[in-house]
Formats: C-alpha cells, structure tokens, sequence
C-alpha cells in the first residue's frame, strides 16, 4: 500500500499557523512507528511539484525538473491514441492582470462546460494546425498539443502558478519562441471570440489564455502497484482556505491514515508540501516500541511545517 498526500503541508504564515492547531491522532500514531526516507525536492521555486515528484519516482521515472510526461500519460487515460510525437498538456484558463503582475486563476472558478470549451476548442484548432501544432481534445478542461519541440521543453506545473503571478514560472523566451508566437495568437483568438464576450455577459471569467505542462513523449510505468494520491487538500491549499484545509485534514485522518494503521509492515506514506514530499515507510511496532517512539516523536505540525 501506498498513499501520497499533497499540499500537507503549506508555505502560508496562515496556513502553518493553521496545522499547529491540528490534532491528528491516527498520523502521529503512524508517524511514531515510522521510518523516514530521503526527502524529494529542495524548495518551493522547482517547476515540479514535491508530490509529482513523489509520483514519478513510484512509477519508475527519472526525476527531471518540469520533464515529467505526465500529458501523455493522461492523454492516454483520456482514450486518445498513441502519439507518435511528444505531447503537452493545455488547461484552459483565466489570466487577471493587476497593476503589477498577471495571476492565474484557479480553472475550476471558471466552470468550463463542454459547450463553451467545445466551440473555443474548434476555433483554435485551424489555428494550431498551420503552425505545425496537432491539438486534440481530452476534456473540457484538459486539450493537447502535438509537437516535436516539446520533447524536452521543461514547464511549470499548473500547482504551482495557481492563484500567483505567472511570470516567474514562464519558460525562457529563447526556448519557447514558436510556442510563444502561437500562444500570443491564441489569446488574441480568444480575446474576441463569442463564446468570452457572452461569459462577460454572465459575469463569468473568461478563458484568456491555456497553461502548458507536463511535456514529453509517453513514459510507461516500471510500477506493478501504482500508489494512491489523495489529493482532498489541494482546493483549500490553492485557495488559502484554512478553515476548509484544516477540517480535510481532520478527514483525511479519521478516514485513509486510520485505515493505514492496519497495512502491511513496509507500506509507505508521503506527505508532500510546496518544497519537499517526505516518504516513511510503516511499520507495527510493539507496544513497548510504540512508547518508545511517544518519547522522542516531534509534534505533527513540526513535520509538517517543514514540508
């Protein structure tokens, strides 16, 4: 058994103020019994996020900055064929422009249904398609792109420019040129399509713009048992909810951590947050073990806190 567990822990002076008011018995219990592997990660400005990297390691890949393919891997569970050429995964988003910097917008605040995202999917498509760009669609939310030039263009994952400024995550102007020119086009596309001037309408945020991540000719997995990732306090993370964070904490400790007091010895944990992802493999100790461990363990939010 396996569970990777992102956004346990948060950078957020409010947020870790949050977990030090945490009571989570059933993981201090886990942790008490627990040995500590190599952490993943160094800090929070890796294009990959501590959890992907979690991930990617379970599965067997090579951990390479902003080059996990994780695109074609989902391309593939979306049922689209194989593609001969790498791929890149496209979420359609809002930009907000300030007086200072442009911030992404969480995708799921723009309700995208299959109607609006099928009509502005077809308008860009000819567009693509001139620049040598094969588009295909996924999902409402997830498109791909098809290109030659993605094979090892390292790009940010959408977790980590959710709700900040994009500008410290773009790819360098001299490695993303046609990618650039083509995303530029695409948002002076979308800027007068019919589709955002009706959501203005509705006072809807528009879709101004798409996110590339994830980019790279498929991968398979090396993984017999791929791990599970409960990914319930994400939402609240992103949105710095701390009150909604806090109380997904509260659940995922009486639901899934409880149930791991019963795994097997040697089933792993890992707690992910926005700089490193902390894996433990679990043990049963005896209660004289267990006891052991109550004395010298640090507090829950102490190992949180520096995730």
């Amino acid at each position: 058994m396996q569970l990777i567990v992102p956004f346990a822990g948060v950078l957020s002076e409010a947020g870790r103020h949050a977990a030090q008011e945490l009571s989570l018995p059933h993981l201090e219990r886990l942790l008490a019994g627990a040995s500590a592997l190599a952490p993943l990660g160094h800090d929070e400005r890796s294009l990959s996020a501590p959890h992907e990297l979690a991930l990617a390691q379970a599965i067997g890949w090579p951990l390479i900055d902003g080059l996990l393919p994780w695109a074609a891997r989902s391309a593939q569970r979306d049922g689209l064929a194989p593609s001969a050429r790498p791929l890149g995964l496209l979420t359609p988003v809002h930009l907000h422009l300030g007086t200072e910097q442009v911030r992404l917008t969480d995708p799921a605040q723009l309700a995208l249904d299959d109607v609006d995202a099928r009509a502005l999917f077809a308008a860009l498509q000819p567009l693509f398609g001139d620049a040598g760009f094969g588009l295909h669609w996924g999902h409402a939310t997830r498109w791909y792109v098809e290109h030659e030039s993605l094979a090892n263009f390292a790009t940010a994952s959408l977790d980590r420019v959710i709700g900040r400024n994009v500008d410290p995550w773009l790819p360098p102007a001299c490695d993303a040129r046609a990618w650039q020119t083509l995303l530029s086009e695409t948002q002076m596309l979308l800027h007068a399509h019919a589709v955002n001037e009706q959501r203005e309408t509705r006072g809807v945020p528009t879709v101004n713009s798409l996110w590339l991540s994830g980019c790279g000719a498929v991968r398979s997995s090396s993984a017999a048992d791929e791990p599970a990732v409960d990914d319930r306090l994400r939402a609240s993370a992103l949105g710095e909810d701390w009150a909604a964070w806090s109380e997904a904490w509260r659940t995922l400790d009486a639901g899934p951590l409880a149930q791991l007091l019963d795994a097997p010895d040697g089933a792993t944990l890992t707690l992910a947050g926005e700089r490193r992802a902390l894996p433990f493999t679990l043990h049963n100790p005896s209660g004289w073990q267990r006891l052991r461990a109550a004395w010298r363990r640090q507090p829950v939010h102490a190992v949180l806190d520096g995730l």
